[in-house]
């Protein structure tokens, strides 16, 4: 149990029997009336965002969530594979855990987070930043750079990204995989 004085960011709670973390918090005290906290959480399981208030004082439930890092392997119909970095156990995933499944390359690290009571996946959270080559692009056109034009891009895992003209096939990229857009060219 907690209070919302020990609210801080990433703190895990059960709320409307569900997993939460708090991406951010406010408190308010008004000049009238009680104080209270305003919250962002975010849905560990969905990864779906909501706000809420809480009275200053509340007592809340914590959840015990695990942070463990795992290496992708592949994909098949039973979802994706991961192996665990330290017991070198193979965990099968199911597609909607993942927020961004098509920026996935094989070897790459991804942390995987558990619920410590039930050891149940809750999320898998990707690097911020995931480093792929381009495999097709129609080619620019030079001269074309007054503007910031953007073009589809296919990468290597087979998502499509918009770049930006002057990227052409075979480069290697930066991609955010917060948005999925691209951030700068790797030499």
């Amino acid at each position: 149990m907690a209070s919302t004085a020990d609210f801080k960011n990433g703190l895990c709670l059960e709320y409307n029997n569900d997993i939460y973390s708090i991406v951010e918090f406010q408190h308010v005290k008004p000049g009238k009336g009680p104080a209270f906290v305003r919250t962002k959480l975010k849905n560990l399981r969905t990864g779906k965002v909501i706000d809420n208030t809480f009275n200053s004082g509340v007592k809340v439930t914590t959840a015990r969530v695990e942070k463990r890092a795992h290496q992708f392997l592949y994909k098949d119909d039973l979802g994706y594979h991961f192996m665990d970095s330290e017991s070198f156990e193979q965990v099968p995933i199911d597609e909607k855990l993942l927020e961004r499944p098509e920026l996935l390359k094989e070897g790459q690290t991804v942390d995987i987070f558990y619920h410590a009571e039930t050891e149940t996946p809750l999320s898998v959270e990707l690097p911020p930043f995931v480093i792929l080559q381009v495999t097709y692009t129609e080619p620019g056109i030079k001269g074309d750079t007054a503007t910031n034009a953007l073009k589809p891009a296919t990468m290597e895992t087979g998502a499509t990204v918009m770049v930006p003209l002057f990227i052409e096939q075979d480069e290697v990229i930066k991609v955010d995989t917060r948005d999925g857009s691209y951030s700068e060219r790797v030499k």
